[in-house]
């Protein structure tokens, strides 16, 4: 893990900490995930610079193996958690992929702020996280990964993505990491 620096132009991308999500049987505590990502949120608005909400509200079309969630979701699933309540100044993305920049505006509204790095912390760790930090990548920004900030349904591919995936995307960190960082711009 080695976080070198930050881009002045950095936003934060926190993925999914909504209701119907942080429900789930995570492998970690999501509390402490949702506390970091908030640590990190606060840092940014505190030096202006663009934080993404992002809540996903179903799934890609297709055929899969596995079996996926049929049926109505509750009413406050795809709500933020009260820690992630916007600002005025957020970009907010709903998302119907594992993915925050697939069919959605996010690229642009970043693109429009100068942005050419991102931060990216959330739920789950294998899907949304790595999912958005691939198309960042492709997208040609600097991808960050708070990876204390993350959790996912299964220790085995939260592991493989933090230790495999992501060196290969960006560089990985912890929050105080990247706290330390953000305070120098």
């Amino acid at each position: 893990m080695a976080v070198t620096t930050l881009d002045a132009k950095t936003a934060l991308i926190v993925i999914d900490l909504q209701q119907g999500i942080v429900a789930l049987p995570v492998v970690h505590e999501p509390q402490p995930v949702i506390d970091l990502c908030a640590q990190l949120k606060d840092a940014f608005h505190a030096k202006d610079l663009p934080v993404v909400l992002v809540n996903v509200a179903g799934g890609a079309p297709g055929r899969n193996e596995q079996a996926r969630h049929s049926g109505e979701f509750p009413a406050d699933w795809a709500t933020l958690v009260p820690e992630m309540t916007p600002q005025h100044n957020d970009i907010t993305v709903t998302k119907h992929t594992w993915g925050a920049f697939h069919n959605t505006a996010l690229h642009d509204e970043l693109q429009k702020r100068g942005v050419t790095q991102v931060v990216i912390c959330g739920i789950a760790t294998s899907i949304g996280v790595e999912s958005t930090a691939r198309q960042a990548y492709e997208l040609g920004y600097n991808v960050t990964l708070a990876v204390d900030a993350m959790t996912d349904l299964n220790a085995d591919t939260h592991e493989n993505s933090v230790k495999l995936i992501f060196p290969r995307l960006g560089e990985t960190g912890n929050t105080q990491e990247i706290l330390a960082l953000i305070n120098t711009l």
